[in-house]
């Protein structure tokens, strides 16, 4: 058991350890500045996740097929599950900043791609293009955008992407 003449002593030590504690937890919440961007800066960041297309069109069974099927395996069609890559170029005023081809995840690569990459540019006026192919069934780029952005000093401008609308910016200056 501990003596009880030590107490007052034990809760001293105690309360010094505790506001040294509290006080480096003071200094390193709020003294050390950090900072992302310069104030001449801006960043572009890309971030959305996509599937790309399927590698090959489902196909019609003929009634002969379904009828070698079991009654509980019959469907109309059939369709694989392997997915196209995702390929991804950006450019700033005509030079690039960003290129991937981006391989679907999965045992069988049928999975969703995640896109997230960021970078620091000179703030001002820029012209932003943005090109993508989800399916190896079409030459090119099936997905474009292109349009002139501007863009404040410790700005972030956010470039996502949905299916039905294609390429989407969020934090753009007018």
């Amino acid at each position: 058991m501990a003596d009880i003449k030590n107490k007052p002593l034990r809760f001293l030590l105690q309360a010094i350890n505790y506001s040294v504690f509290m006080a480096l937890i003071w200094y390193f919440a709020s003294a050390p500045s950090v900072r992302i961007i310069a104030d001449d800066e801006a960043m572009i960041t890309i971030a959305f996740a996509h599937a790309g297309e399927l590698r090959e069109p489902c196909r019609m069974l003929s009634q002969e097929e379904l009828n070698q099927l079991a009654p509980n395996m019959r469907k109309i069609d059939d369709c694989q599950r392997e997915r196209s890559p995702v390929t991804i170029e950006a450019m700033l005023d005509g030079e690039p900043f960003y290129s991937a081809s981006l391989k679907p995840p999965g045992l069988y690569e049928d999975g969703g791609v995640d896109v997230f990459y960021s970078v620091k540019i000179p703030a001002g006026t820029h012209r932003l293009s943005l090109r993508m192919n989800d399916s190896v069934r079409v030459e090119g780029f099936n997905h474009s955008f292109e349009r002139q952005v501007r863009i404040d000093p410790a700005q972030i401008l956010l470039v996502s992407f949905d299916a039905r609308q294609g390429f989407v910016i969020r934090g753009e200056n007018n």
